[in-house]
């Protein structure tokens, strides 16, 4: 019998995902975008901004952490929706850590089942890109987890 903290996860043979640029998982049902300090300072470098200066205009304070402002409806401020039923990340080389390792949070590589369920609202979920363990493993470590 293998003890579980040991075992290989579920997706120990890596996964795949790749981004569809639908927007989806910058919208929809208003929620946290999570930003440390040093993700503020790059976010408003990258906009021209002074950090003081972002985050009177960008950034709410939670309990003691930082999230980005939404739109109404849910939509982060910097997602733009383009024409042709695409979006682009206006931040997008500097997006905060929560965003760079979609889908690859705790919440959703939980399970099989977790994984099947965040299929059904991000279309690049078991699409071709092949995500190997290690990178997953990063991705969970880099966000701790995220979200929480």
């Amino acid at each position: 019998m293998s003890d579980p903290d040991t075992a290989p996860p579920w997706y120990a043979a890596g996964l795949r995902f790749t981004c569809m640029q639908c927007g989806h998982c910058c919208s929809g049902t208003p929620g946290y975008v999570w930003v440390t300090e040093s993700e503020i300072d790059a976010v408003a470098a990258h906009c021209g901004l002074s950090p003081a200066e972002f985050t009177r205009g960008h950034v709410r304070q939670v309990g003691a952490r930082y999230s980005l402002l939404e739109n109404e409806g849910g939509d982060c401020e910097f997602l733009a929706r383009l024409a042709h039923g695409t979006t682009h990340c206006r931040i997008h080389p500097v997006r905060p850590a929560q965003c760079r390792t979609w889908p690859f949070w705790s919440s959703n590589v939980g399970s099989p089942e977790a994984w099947r369920l965040t299929a059904r609202h991000c279309p690049g979920v078991d699409n071709t890109g092949q995500h190997p363990l290690e990178a997953i493993k990063e991705a969970l470590e880099t966000n701790g987890g995220l979200p929480l």
